[in-house]
């Protein structure tokens, strides 16, 4: 469970989650599974965009002028300002990686299963499953 004042601790559960997620998804019995995985990672990823910027900006303040290397404050603050740069342009990058998953998952929607292949998803019953989604 998150623990949302923990940053190290959430990062390491987070890192175990997606973890499992790869193991996870090296075979798909059930490819209607692969919409809710797509929402997921989606929101998941700017998740790890706002953490970056996060993590980026804490290097911009304050934190710079606080920042030593090997008693040299001058290579403190040139170290403290390449993390910054580099957690700022990773978090760019996976805002483009974020547009990307929304655009799969709304293509994903579009994608009927046959629904004799798999069994009935847990939900509401119908009388005839129909496929894909409607909402």
């Amino acid at each position: 469970m998150p623990t949302f004042d923990d940053a190290a601790a959430d990062a390491a559960e987070a890192q175990q989650a997606l973890r499992g997620l790869a193991h996870a998804t090296r075979t798909i019995d059930d490819p209607r599974q692969i919409y809710a995985v797509l929402g997921s990672l989606s929101t998941a990823a700017v998740s790890l965009e706002q953490t970056l910027h996060h993590l980026g900006a804490f290097h911009d303040g304050p934190a710079r002028q606080r920042a030593w290397l090997n008693g040299d404050e001058r290579a403190g603050h040139a170290a403290s300002h390449q993390v910054s740069w580099e957690l700022h342009r990773a978090g760019e990058i996976l805002r483009q990686v974020a547009a990307a998953l929304d655009r799969a998952h709304e293509v994903e929607a579009t994608i009927a299963y046959d629904h004799r292949d798999f069994p009935l998803l847990p939900g509401p019953t119908r009388s005839t499953p129909s496929p894909g989604l409607s909402l």
